[in-house]
């Protein structure tokens, strides 16, 4: 721990291990700048993209999803810009706390701002994934029973709990401790522990498994719904689009939150339920990492799986496919003539047995 908090030291007075520990803070930082501008980019993108469809649009179901998505990137873009410029004031600091956090107020302020913009996320998603389900399996329940301001209700109850369970720690005395790499704050993972210490980490990491799993499954229904009602009516039926580039846009980010908080989320577990307290800074700073590629990542699902976007890539592959079928048409005629002259050409009756079969089945085939 003193080694790494005191690398600007070991930077002037060493060579061979300054150069390492150099490295690897510039590696550090960097990483840090790139996430944070990429993220605070895409999401404004996202933003720009889902106001602007906010305001065009008609339709009510779509507009609730709207509002929703809208918190989301607005929620990942203020995590970048809180948790970016926390990152880059320890590193600016030379991750030198006791000078520069006597009172822990900062490394309390950092950990709450972590497991709020993480667990708010996987809420919206959660929340949006339900109000889809409601919508496309109940649609008159929807329409007369769901207002805007049911929406805005359910909206804000769940950023408050977000930020309720952000607040656990303080509000029992259980403050964020600085962990290992003393880069970054979270809860008390390692080191003696007691009951309080277990149900923290505990609770952040079930509510998240919670809105992951409640996902799963009104993705699933809503899925099955919109593919049978398809089935049901062979022709297009108006409103149906912009429930297949909703559902396109909540499998997406389902995926995207399964892929990058899951392993974070069950190392909590682990970690958490362990005996005897063992140093993890590693493993959890990976995953802590690969977390936060969830914040740059969502903002790209709104911009890629749009209806145009979808529309230009389903024209695509009904060009790619119909060219192979083209294709195998011409095949399948030239096989049918070539088999037709040879039936013609003189063979014996036993050649004439063989080929009369393959010309039905190819005439079947084409008609």
């Amino acid at each position: 721990m003193s080694a790494n908090g005191s690398s600007e030291t070991g930077c002037r007075s060493e060579v061979r291990p300054t150069n390492n520990t150099c490295s690897q803070k510039e590696l550090s930082v960097t990483a840090s700048v790139i996430s944070m501008t990429v993220g605070i980019f895409s999401n404004s993108l996202a933003l720009f993209i889902l106001v602007k469809s906010y305001k065009r649009i008609r339709i009510k179901s779509k507009a609730s999803f709207l509002l929703f998505a809208s918190s989301l990137v607005v929620t990942d873009l203020l995590g970048h810009l809180v948790n970016g410029s926390l990152v880059l004031f320890v590193y600016s600091s030379h991750k030198k706390w006791e000078t520069f956090d006597p009172n822990h107020i900062v490394c309390s302020l950092f950990g709450a701002s972590m497991v709020f913009f993480g667990l708010s996320p996987l809420f919206l998603g959660s929340a949006m994934a339900v109000e889809r389900c409601i919508g496309v399996t109940r649609p008159i329940f929807h329409s007369t029973g769901l207002a805007s301001h049911h929406m805005k209700r359910l909206l804000g109850l769940t950023l408050l709990l977000a930020a309720l369970v952000a607040m656990l720690p303080v509000m029992l005395l259980r403050p964020y401790k600085v962990q290992r790499s003393r880069s970054w704050c979270f809860f008390h993972m390692e080191g003696p522990k007691d009951w309080l210490d277990v149900l923290l980490p505990l609770l952040f990491s079930i509510l998240g498994l919670l809105a992951l799993l409640l996902s799963i499954v009104c993705n699933t229904l809503t899925s099955c719904a919109l593919l049978q009602s398809r089935l049901r009516r062979k022709h297009h039926c108006r409103g149906t689009s912009y429930h297949i580039e909703m559902i396109c846009q909540l499998l997406a980010i389902m995926l995207v939150s399964c892929v990058c908080w899951g392993p974070l989320l069950i190392h909590v577990i682990i970690l958490s339920t362990k005996a005897k307290g063992e140093p993890a800074s590693f493993s959890l700073l990976m995953v802590i990492r690969m977390a936060t590629w969830n914040q740059i990542l969502d903002p790209w699902v709104y911009i890629l799986l749009r209806k145009a976007v979808l529309r230009k890539i389903f024209m695509l592959l009904q060009s790619i496919w119909g060219s192979k079928s083209h294709k195998l048409h011409h095949w399948q005629r030239s096989v049918l003539r070539s088999s037709v002259e040879t039936s013609h050409s003189g063979v014996g009756p036993a050649d004439s047995r063989c080929t009369l079969p393959l010309s039905h089945t190819t005439i079947k085939s084409i008609t």
